[in-house]
């Protein structure tokens, strides 16, 4: 298909034929994880795209890049005649596009540090298969992998190299990719060793709601946040008061774009907030040119307890963050009194911050549990360190630090314990989100490594630091391949009475996959059981006010002042999509019988 005498013509803008193979591609994206290859969500360009015009409303191109693209399309295209431009047009045109994909982290592999970036997409083996045969010369042009030219010749070599380990995100099937979308929070065909529960609807029309907490105040009040950096009072009766709690909407940045993992992230309540007023916020903000992430102390209105003074901020702590993606985001008091503080390790892929990376580099703030004494702050420091922290006394370490080497933990809570034996009470749960193969659940301890980077979930992830014989990291309770999710959110240990059958056992999810899940500790082996959560099938939710199904990206967890426990999920993981839902867990077997 090389061209021999007459030049393939060039239109001024994309030929027919370069529309017309793609459109038959081009399908409803999959609701996976959107990211680009700077690791910044996806955008819309503020300059309408004249090439890659189907990521013109959503994706990672500005119109420079989209320039960019479209010349090196043309010097791609004038080796070819028009035969050869009429067969290979439309497969060049969109490898190429797939920079501006919403995905593109995911189809070029960026996600994978200890991989050069991918010069060609990861390709579906079918779509590759139909790519080699019409049209494999023009490889070493959209290519200078010295290996890809190597098996260029052997069709199946080359379409293992273009290959993605994670099959759901080769491209196109990306696009309509079925296992990515169907059967998510609906009834489970298949129950065998499944626990089937139902549930309770008890708000929507939330903007990708991402904690719900109490004050414990005894009023039953619960606050739900919004990402934009709203939150919310329920009142007991579950009614929502008109005006907001808390509005730092202007101060909070984050984006409508699906991916955007900056915004508001957490919220707790002082333990003695009964008599100081006190709450505590993390969110992500912007200065100057720096994206930070900044801890706040406000003080609720001495004139109305449903109401913030909006001017009583005052910053605890900023942290700068390197990349707009891992920013942590749990805040919470634990048994001791003091204020925890979980950060990500800083964004892009693989921690590649210094030599070891932030999480295991005690010297930065990034990839750790903090832990912090904000009692008495009114005078003299804004918070001090605790006496027992663990590395206190340790030279170069940072004495905020109370356990390192996490990943991105999203969603933590505290045990409180069974209800008669206070068995388990003060544990800290925590899921942190993996890189690209497992998830896992952590319980955390002081002073404790829990081993990011140099492994993901049981794995070896940086065999250099992995082989460490000081690294005496703790492992997972749990953790789970990315066949069965891709984002793990953390939840709680059932500690309420509504549902006797359920004390004791840790339930939590996966934001991408939406699948509940189960663990059960065995007290005589200290080993977790795993167990899936289904809906309840037949007529097992058929209670006035019960339902089977949810929305399938499934954010956060929450209990009540009684311990009951709830979950926040959304239809469309966006900051600004009100299709957020709050659903209260119930255990259809404590349920009235039914004549």
């Amino acid at each position: 298909m090389r061209r021999s005498n007459g030049k393939a013509p060039r239109p001024s803008r994309l030929s027919p034929i370069g529309v017309l193979c793609l459109s038959a591609l081009w399908l409803a994206p999959a609701m996976s994880h959107p990211q680009c290859l700077d690791f910044k969500p996806p955008f819309r360009p503020l300059r309408e795209l004249d090439f890659c015009v189907m990521y013109k409303e959503f994706g990672c191109c500005d119109y420079q890049k989209d320039q960019e693209l479209m010349t090196k399309f043309y010097r791609i295209m004038d080796n070819f005649d028009y035969h050869g431009y009429t067969s290979c047009a439309g497969f060049v045109l969109e490898l190429l596009c797939q920079e501006c994909s919403p995905y593109a982290a995911h189809l070029f592999d960026a996600e994978d540090p200890g991989t050069t970036l991918r010069t060609i997409p990861g390709l579906c083996q079918d779509h590759c298969f139909q790519f080699w045969e019409k049209c494999s010369s023009t490889i070493p042009l959209l290519s200078d992998d010295p290996h890809m030219v190597k098996v260029k010749e052997d069709r199946a070599r080359f379409c293992q190299y273009v290959g993605l380990d994670d099959v759901d995100y080769c491209y196109p099937h990306l696009l309509s990719n079925q296992k990515l979308t169907n059967n998510l929070g609906r009834v489970q065909s298949d129950s065998d060793g499944c626990l089937q529960l139902c549930l309770e609807e008890v708000a929507n029309g939330l903007r990708n709601p991402l904690a719900m907490v109490h004050a414990n105040d005894g009023t039953h009040r619960f606050f739900v946040a919004e990402q934009v950096g709203l939150v919310w009072t329920f009142l007991p009766d579950r009614s929502k008061l008109q005006r907001p709690f808390l509005n730092i909407t202007k101060a909070v940045l984050t984006s409508s774009w699906e991916g955007d993992e900056r915004g508001f992230l957490g919220l707790t309540f002082h333990p003695k907030y009964k008599y100081n007023r006190k709450l505590y916020v993390y969110y992500s903000v912007e200065v100057g040119f720096d994206e930070r992430i900044r801890i706040s102390e406000f003080r609720v209105s001495t004139s109305d307890m449903n109401e913030v003074d909006h001017t009583s901020e005052r910053v605890i702590l900023e942290i700068d963050e390197p990349a707009s993606n891992h920013n942590g985001g749990q805040l919470l008091f634990a048994d001791d009194g003091y204020l925890y503080i979980f950060t990500g390790d800083g964004g892009m892929a693989g921690d590649p911050f210094g030599k070891y990376g932030n999480a295991q580099n005690k010297s930065a703030l990034l990839g750790k549990v903090l832990r912090i004494d904000v009692d008495d702050n009114e005078r003299g420091p804004l918070y001090r360190i605790p006496a027992d922290n663990p590395f206190t006394h340790e030279r170069g370490a940072r004495p905020e630090v109370y356990a390192y080497g996490v990943r991105n933990m999203w969603r933590c809570s505290v045990d409180r314990g069974d209800p008669r034996t206070k068995e388990g009470k003060g544990r800290i749960f925590c899921g942190d989100v993996g890189q690209n193969k497992f998830e896992e659940i952590d319980i955390i301890e002081k002073g404790r490594n829990y081993g990011w980077r140099a492994k993901e979930g049981f794995s070896c992830y940086d065999k250099k630091l992995c082989a460490n014989r000081t690294l005496d990291d703790v492992l997972p309770i749990y953790a789970y391949p990315h066949k069965m999710g891709k984002s793990v959110t953390g939840g709680y240990v059932y500690r309420g009475c509504e549902y006797p059958n359920l004390n004791g056992m840790y339930i939590f999810g996966d934001f991408m996959s939406g699948r509940l899940m189960s663990l059960q500790e065995d007290r005589n082996t200290g080993q977790w059981k795993y167990n899936e959560i289904c809906m309840g099938m037949g007529l097992t939710c058929a209670f006035p006010g019960l339902i089977n199904n949810y929305h399938q990206y499934i954010i956060s967890f929450a209990e009540d002042e009684a311990g009951e426990l709830y979950f926040m999920s959304t239809g469309i993981p966006s900051a600004t999509s009100p299709s957020g839902v709050i659903y209260k867990v119930a255990d259809p077997s404590r349920c009235p019988t039914r004549e």
